[in-house]
């Protein structure tokens, strides 16, 4: 029987929601896993909507669920109605809209809050010993709610990664432990079952990402 996994979303575009590419390589390398996937996000307003043209906040408001609804093809439920219990492990691709929706690491860095029900449905799976993959920023999610646990965010030597050695450096001030990966790489946390990988914190081709967020994938699925 195939695994049995959540994807939890933050909006629709890599300024303000989920990185479409990254939500996109997630659904894919699950369905080439033979996985069963329910796809949530937090019935909330976004912190604001970005002119992904422009690169500019507008005036304009959103839900997340809403707009999560759009990588979702509709098929999409509110974060409240997860049952960790259903589930064998969970998936959160990443996005500015992680920084800024699920959590406030984009305003508060390290001293951010994350969201009540992300923070809830965190602790679920790893209280239930399921495995929970993050890429690009979302790792930081893991950080601010397991102390001590280990992730990447990238390779911090690469001139691809210039968002890297902060992120990182703010990874290690929250107790945890940064781990340097290449794009194509994931790391397993193998007492936690966290699996991270950098995506789109390196500005590499997108093929590499793809592989990177299938190797996460594929970890992911075996400790599920």
């Amino acid at each position: 029987m195939g695994k049995r996994v959540a994807v939890v979303l933050a909006g629709c575009g890599v300024f303000d929601g989920s990185e479409i590419h990254e939500a996109s390589a997630v659904l894919v390398h699950l369905s080439r896993g033979g996985a069963s996937v329910k796809i949530f996000a937090p019935n909330i307003e976004q912190m604001h909507v970005v002119d992904h043209l422009k690169g500019a906040p507008t005036e304009e408001k959103r839900n997340v669920l809403v707009e999560s609804a759009r990588l979702a093809r509709g098929d999409i439920q509110d974060l409240a109605q997860l049952n960790v219990k259903e589930l064998d492990a969970v998936i959160i691709p990443g996005g500015f809209g992680v920084a800024k929706n699920l959590c406030s690491w984009a305003v508060e860095g390290k001293d951010c809050s994350v969201n009540e029900q992300v923070k809830s449905t965190l602790q679920a799976f790893h209280s239930e010993g399921k495995p929970i993959g993050l890429c690009c920023i979302s790792p930081v999610l893991a950080a601010k709610v397991f102390p001590g646990c280990e992730v990447t965010v990238g390779h911090d030597q690469d001139e691809r990664s210039p968002d890297v050695p902060e992120t990182a450096c703010a990874i290690s001030q929250l107790g945890c432990k940064h781990v340097c990966k290449n794009v194509s790489e994931s790391h397993v946390d193998e007492k936690n079952k966290i699996v991270t990988t950098c995506a789109f914190m390196c500005k590499a081709p997108i093929h590499e990402i793809f592989d990177g967020v299938g190797a996460m994938v594929q970890d992911v699925l075996k400790l599920a």
